[in-house]
């Protein structure tokens, strides 16, 4: 099971960071709401603008829905990717995350089985897919030395940030205890107590940060196990899968701690 954090918008102003009770990117002023009231338009193939007021339900492409496969599983093999049984995704390695794949609203059998021997199945069964985006995430460990092979379908809030950037972060690394991640020197906390499987997003301003990576305590002050430069643009959205092992010596794959990091959205 998956647990969204709350959304923390930080690094925008003068480094406080302040907690806003909402899930994913917030595009637009802070605090304002969208009057929908009024008439709306939008342009054409042609540039020109037309009246979309009296329309009654959204255009096709918002009727739609996105999906991708993320391989998030470190001793899992490479793998097959069918849906409905049409093959989508062939021979995916690991920390491959796929492009969105376009598909309308329903209920679809999704299958994910070894590249090299397609009678193993590790995932067989129906999801229910909406008009949104989705990440079919597979996580843990075939051998579930630490956390058991599971599959998450995690919702993505595509949504702009505006002026600045969204990073959603996602805890995929099976012998990594919940954790923190900090800049500056633990100045600003980013984000806070994340466990395996669960995800936290944060608003950021434009720029180049380095990550700081530690276990999570009520002091946001452990001792840091990885750093990661990242440069998120503005109106850009991410989403870091913080992946591998922090002891790969000991676990069942020679995967190190990593981060990696992919463009959910770009802004305009």
């Amino acid at each position: 099971m998956v647990r969204n954090h709350t959304r923390r918008r930080v690094l925008s102003g003068a480094g406080a960071a302040s907690v806003v009770a909402i899930a994913g990117c917030l595009g637009g002023d802070e605090g304002s709401e969208s009057d929908t009231s009024g008439d709306e338009s939008t342009a054409d193939d042609g540039g020109n603008m037309t009246d979309d007021s009296g329309d009654e339900g959204e255009d096709d492409e918002s009727m739609e829905a996105s999906v991708r496969v993320a391989h998030l599983s470190p001793d899992a093999p490479n793998v097959d990717v069918s849906v409905d049984g049409e093959m989508v995704l062939e021979d995916v390695p690991y920390r491959t995350v796929s492009e969105y794949l376009m598909l309308e609203p329903g209920t679809y059998e999704v299958m994910i089985a070894a590249a090299d021997d397609p009678d193993t199945v590790v995932f067989d069964e129906e999801l229910e897919i909406g008009a949104s985006a989705y990440t079919v995430a597979a996580l843990g460990e075939l051998a579930a030395e630490n956390q058991p092979f599971e599959v998450a379908v995690l919702e993505d809030d595509r949504s702009s940030p505006g002026e600045d950037a969204c990073v959603r972060l996602v805890h995929a690394s099976p012998d990594a205890p919940a954790v923190d991640v900090t800049v500056g020197d633990g100045e600003t906390v980013l984000f806070e107590d994340v466990g395996f499987g669960e995800t936290a997003t944060a608003e950021v301003a434009p720029g180049e940060y380095t990550l700081e990576v530690r276990p999570a305590t009520s002091n946001n002050d452990g001792e840091v196990v990885g750093t990661f430069d990242i440069d998120p643009a503005a109106g850009n959205v991410y989403s870091a899968f913080a992946v591998g092992y922090l002891e790969p010596a000991d676990a069942p794959a020679d995967e190190a701690f990593d981060l990696e990091v992919v463009v959910d959205a770009e802004g305009d």
